[in-house]
Parts: C-alpha cells; sequence; structure tokens
C-alpha cells in the first residue's frame, strides 16, 4: 500500500491568472486556496513574494518567478561565448588531453 504524501507543485501561470481573477473579485486566502486545491499557506507566500503596491498581477508574478529561479541556478563555467571556450576547443582540436589543458591553464 502506498502513503500519499503530498508532493509541492509550484503554481502554474495559469494558477497566478485565476488567483488574480479571484483577488479582484474579493475571494478570500482560504477560498482562493480551495478553488486551486492549495494549501493557504501556498496562496498566502505566493502574495508576499509577489504582490507589490499596486496589487497582485500574474504576468509580474510569473516573471519575478522564472527570474528567481534563473538566479538560483550557478552559473556555467564555461559557455561558447567565452574566450576560455575557444582556448580549450583549440587545444582539443589539436588531440591535447584533458589533463595536459587543465595543466597549460593552470
Amino acid at each position: 500500500m502506498h502513503s500519499t504524501s503530498p508532493h509541492y507543485r509550484q503554481l502554474q501561470p495559469e494558477d497566478r491568472m485565476t488567483l488574480a481573477s479571484l483577488l479582484q473579485q474579493n475571494y478570500s486566502i482560504r477560498a482562493i486556496a480551495r478553488v486551486l486545491h492549495r494549501s493557504p499557506s501556498t496562496i498566502s507566500r505566493e502574495l508576499r513574494r509577489n504582490a507589490d503596491a499596486s496589487g497582485y498581477s500574474s504576468y509580474q508574478a510569473q516573471k519575478r518567478c522564472q527570474h528567481r529561479r534563473q538566479s538560483a541556478r550557478p552559473q556555467p563555467r564555461l559557455y561558447a561565448e567565452a574566450s576560455l571556450f575557444g582556448v580549450i576547443h583549440h587545444f582539443l582540436l589539436a588531440h591535447w588531453s584533458p589533463e595536459q589543458i587543465a595543466l597549460t591553464l593552470a
């Protein structure tokens, strides 16, 4: 028999649009949570993170969410536009081993 532990799901853009609509209709946080099948704390947290002085905008909330997710990820050490990439690529084409390249760069 499997335990039915809830799994966290992030709010989707559709959820944010519904949330904004229900807020405009003066629904309470608990009522919104029931409609979206979410915890009231999830709704409260979403409003605290993404509402500003002018209110809650689903579009702005989604942009903020995407920005937080992107900035939480580490930057790649090596990317195609970097000058170091060209140097390493050159040595690999010359059949140098990764160890040789690492020692040379050190």
